[in-house]
Formats: structure tokens, C-alpha cells, sequence
């Protein structure tokens, strides 16, 4: 079982800036990727970004340019630094953990930006 912990959301202006944390105890050893996944309500969860345990790095399109994931392998912890941040990049904000086998995803953290 893998436990995610996520933290960095909250309220910006927009052109500000935020780093989002995903903190991940539990898991196997191996290949594997984490990463983010954002939703607004009424919509489906779309992929932002993911790194995996060989550090390739995936960037969706609407981020891409804006966005750096990276990772510290010594606390299992990815990160999501987010610049120029956009009215639609409000949305609730997922970590999650993949194999091969398996999928896991954090509680969500909430990113808003508005004047």
C-alpha cells in the first residue's frame, strides 16, 4: 500500500507562483512513476505532469513551459513547481504513484488562482 501526502495548494494571484509537494511512504521497490493530475468540478481528471524512477519527465501541453517536476529520491518526494500560474489552472490538484500493477493517488490539494 502506498500512503501520498500532498501539500503546497492554495490561493494565488495570477502570474504568481506555486510549488506542490507529494510526499510517498509505502511503496516497492522497482519502476515506477509519480506524478499530478488536476480536475475541476464537472469535468475528468486530466494529466499535468509525471516523473518516474529513471527521471523521465512527461509535461502536458496546457503547462508545459510553466511547470518543472522534479524529484528527490532521498524522501520519495516529487514536486510541481508552477509559474505564471492561470485562471484555468484552478482545480484540485492530484498525486499519484503508477506501476506496472498498480495505481495510487493522494487526497487532493486545492490550487486557486483569482485577483
Amino acid at each position: 500500500q502506498v500512503r501520498l501526502v500532498e501539500s503546497g495548494g492554495g490561493l494565488v494571484q495570477p502570474g504568481g507562483t506555486l510549488r506542490l509537494s507529494c510526499a510517498a511512504s509505502g511503496g516497492p521497490s522497482g519502476y515506477y512513476a509519480m506524478g499530478w493530475y488536476r480536475q475541476v468540478p464537472g469535468k475528468q481528471r486530466e494529466f499535468v505532469a509525471s516523473i518516474s524512477t529513471i527521471d523521465s519527465e512527461v509535461y502536458s501541453e496546457s503547462i508545459k513551459g510553466r511547470c518543472t517536476i522534479s524529484r528527490d529520491k532521498a524522501k520519495n518526494t516529487i514536486y510541481l513547481q508552477m509559474n505564471n500560474l492561470k485562471p484555468e489552472d484552478t482545480a484540485v490538484y492530484y498525486c499519484t504513484w503508477q506501476s506496472l500493477s498498480s495505481t495510487y493517488w493522494g487526497q487532493g490539494t486545492q490550487v486557486t488562482v483569482s485577483s
